[in-house]
């Protein structure tokens, strides 16, 4: 099958963060993209992306937003932003020339040892990709212009929680959220609590569960 090649190479250092394997490019392999690095070895101070509808959003603000004077942003830029990372965005494909050229290179190179692999579907694809970035690392990583790495250390549950899918519902009367076709009701912390009228936000981890939170306190799982 046809599948898609998502990765990341650091700029100082010329070494591939991290690449995987996907159907189609998609805001979830980003999400995935940036957690493995953030597990790995840290959040970069910045990212240098194309002006792919993923990062980058041309949609008018609601009023909402205008009032607060905030750009609107896609999933992905509202992750990165709240994990401090600077989204810059590349006027060209030659304006991000290394990752360009490291493509150029996996489109020819990996190609051929996928061929020769006889690799059938994406895991098999996967694990000729794996034992292929250790020795290519080694040989074409150079050492930084700076010694001390940039990388932030982030903690895995600030990771996780940012790199979601984020929505805004209104609790109904009954003190429940509908979403996306499903049902979900709020546990009452006491008796004199409801949360009936009030906004939350819906978060939508990677591994598929959903979680509840109000001013930033998780109500509900």
């Amino acid at each position: 099958p046809r599948l898609c090649l998502v990765g990341a190479i650091d700029d100082a250092t010329s070494k591939v963060a991290a690449a995987f394997f996907e159907e189609q490019e998609t805001s979830a392999a980003y999400f995935r993209l940036f957690l493995e690095i953030g597990r790995t070895q840290g959040m970069a101070l910045s990212a240098y992306a194309d002006r792919h509808s993923i990062f980058w959003t041309d949609r008018e603000p609601p009023v909402e937003e205008q009032l607060a004077s905030k750009q609107p942003k896609t999933q992905v830029g509202r992750a990165l932003e709240e994990l401090g990372v600077t989204l810059i965005p590349a006027g060209s494909p030659q304006a991000k020339g290394r990752i360009e050229r490291l493509w150029g290179t996996f489109q020819d190179r990996l190609v051929s040892e996928l061929r020769l692999a006889g690799a059938r579907n994406k895991e098999e694809a996967q694990a000729v990709l794996d034992k292929f970035l250790p020795p290519y690392n080694r040989r074409f990583s150079k050492p930084a212009v700076k010694a001390p790495p940039a990388w932030q250390k982030v903690e895995a549950r600030r990771l996780e929680q940012s790199l979601c899918f984020k929505y805004q519902r209104t609790v109904a009367k009954d003190n429940t959220v509908q979403f996306s076709g499903a049902l979900f009701q709020i546990p009452k912390q006491s008796p004199h609590r409801s949360y009936a009228n009030k906004k939350v936000q819906v978060h939508v981890l990677l591994d598929g569960s959903v979680e509840l939170f109000y001013q930033g306190e998780k109500i509900a799982r």
